[in-house]
């Protein structure tokens, strides 16, 4: 399959939207976020859980590298029309299981009306919202990762 996938549901202008809105958010925190989209499983992924592509996506961009383990991960598979927000292991500590599900209701919303931009731009507001509150952005903060949306 190739990335042209992307197209049928965000524009080129979308995507660039989307990178800029990683990037601002994060210029409150000195957490992370990432967005990726896959859009079908491997036929060797077939019997994993969605938790678990996630965290398979999550260490391939390293993730779980980053200096406060404070990176959010938004992992979008397209085909199965599902998606999964998974935080690294310094925000689950300080934040409830309620909140990511709260964030995860309203996203649904967002794509069962087809609005597949807004929706992705509500995940990255509010998980930005809850890393400045919870990892305010230090004075030697450096950004860790890519800002682009990874498309596979």
């Amino acid at each position: 399959m190739s990335k042209n996938f992307i197209h049928d549901i965000l524009s080129n202008v979308e995507l660039q939207k989307i990178s800029d809105e990683i990037k601002r958010q994060e210029l409150k925190t000195s957490g992370e976020l990432r967005v990726s989209i896959k859009y079908k499983r491997r036929l060797l992924e077939k019997k994993i859980s969605l938790r678990d592509l996630a965290v398979k996506e999550f260490f391939r961009f390293k993730m779980n590298r980053t200096k406060d383990q404070s990176g959010i991960l938004f992992f979008l598979l397209l085909k199965e029309k599902q998606f999964y927000i998974l935080p690294d292991s310094g925000i689950t500590k300080l934040i409830e299981q309620s909140q990511w599900n709260g964030i995860a209701k309203k996203t649904e919303e967002y794509f069962r009306d087809g609005n597949f931009y807004e929706g992705i731009i509500h995940v990255i507001r509010e998980c930005g919202n809850i890393l400045s509150h919870h990892f305010p952005r230090k004075s030697d903060d450096l950004n860790e990762l890519d800002n682009r949306v990874a498309i596979s």
